[in-house]
């Protein structure tokens, strides 16, 4: 069996190619060049690993990348929320990108593709409400990465059907973890909690994370198994931002708590004490306008039963262990 990972060097691409390794498989990772010396080299690090070059909008890389693949996992894509200017370029590396890799495949007659969508597919609740699951879709389209995931998903459903090809997507939360060589917007969250961002107040929120590993070995079953669908990968409980920050604080007691609970009505003012602290902690910037939008009076509230149920998949680490593991990675960079 030979297997292609897109995204390779991606947080998820990196830690599903160091899994994956452990099987009896023919590994290949896509990456988006391979003028870095760097990225080429922290895979060959791994392992037995072929490393080739596949932009997502090249279709002709994509079809020399698909050759002789037999499963593909495209985790490529890009991950951000805060980055003013570029949503037509986070829709299009989604969206056109899924459209040039799935026509790739079919075209390479690939026998099955595990694709990454996320957690934000789905819609959020009112507190209180029942569980989202697999069978819903998000109508709030505002936050352009919620728009590309979204529209890439639908996408590529369309194609796997037209085109006859096995699908299965997973659904993950919030990535944390370790394996990673930039900040994601989960591990922005997390460092501008380490550097005190939310210590004067913590939005009333809660966050549906996973650690890498637990969606590596999901995206692994869900290839491995006789099965179509939509999987959500998430953590049993999604924790409150105040739950996280005081299991960030029992690993490092350096880590302030924080003052308060923002009440709701402060919830507007959040973009105004990010900047504030991009400037003077130097922390990332973890919202922006639309976010906090469609966020407000919402929690994320959905159920991973499913990929229980039929993939017998289960979280394996810990919130407290996951955190400890991305804390030491970014400690490590810095």
């Amino acid at each position: 069996m030979k297997i292609l990972v897109t995204g390779a060097n991606g947080h998820l691409g990196f830690n599903l190619v160091a899994q994956l390794l452990h099987t009896e498989q023919t590994i290949r990772g896509s990456i988006r060049s391979l003028e870095d010396k760097s990225k080429v080299a922290r895979l060959k690090a791994l392992g037995n690993i072929e490393v080739v070059a596949a932009e997502l909008d090249n279709p002709v890389q994509l079809q020399a990348a698909m050759e002789d693949i037999d499963i593909v996992f495209h985790t490529a894509a890009m991950y951000a929320y805060v980055a003013p200017g570029r949503d037509s370029e986070i829709i299009d590396a989604s969206v056109k990108g899924i459209e040039n890799a799935f026509h790739a495949a079919a075209a390479a007659r690939v026998k099955k593709i595990v694709l990454t969508s996320s957690i934000v597919t789905l819609p959020l609740t009112d507190p209180g409400a029942p569980p989202a699951d697999e069978t819903q879709w998000t109508e709030d389209l505002t936050v352009a990465y919620i728009r590309a995931k979204t529209e890439g998903e639908k996408l590529a459903w369309d194609i796997a059907k037209r085109r006859k090809i096995n699908l299965v997507t997973v659904l993950p939360g919030g990535i944390s973890g370790p394996g990673f060589v930039r900040n994601t917007p989960t591990i922005d969250i997390i460092e501008a909690m380490k550097l005190g961002a939310l210590r004067l107040g913590v939005p009333n929120m809660n966050f549906p994370i996973v650690d890498v590993r637990d969606v590596a070995a999901a995206h692994i079953v869900a290839a491995e198994q006789d099965c179509e669908g939509r999987f959500v990968v998430c953590n049993d409980t999604a924790p409150t931002f105040t739950a996280m920050l005081k299991t960030l604080h029992t690993i490092d007691p350096k880590i302030p708590l924080p003052f308060m609970v923002m009440p709701n009505f402060m919830m507007g003012a959040m973009r105004l004490f990010d900047k504030f602290n991009n400037l003077t902690l130097g922390s990332p910037l973890i919202v922006n306008p639309e976010l906090m939008v469609t966020l407000k009076g919402k929690i994320w509230n959905v159920s991973n039963q499913r990929i229980k149920d039929v993939l017998g998949w289960r979280q394996g680490i810990s919130l407290e262990q996951s955190l400890r593991d991305t804390l030491a990675a970014i400690n490590t960079r810095e």
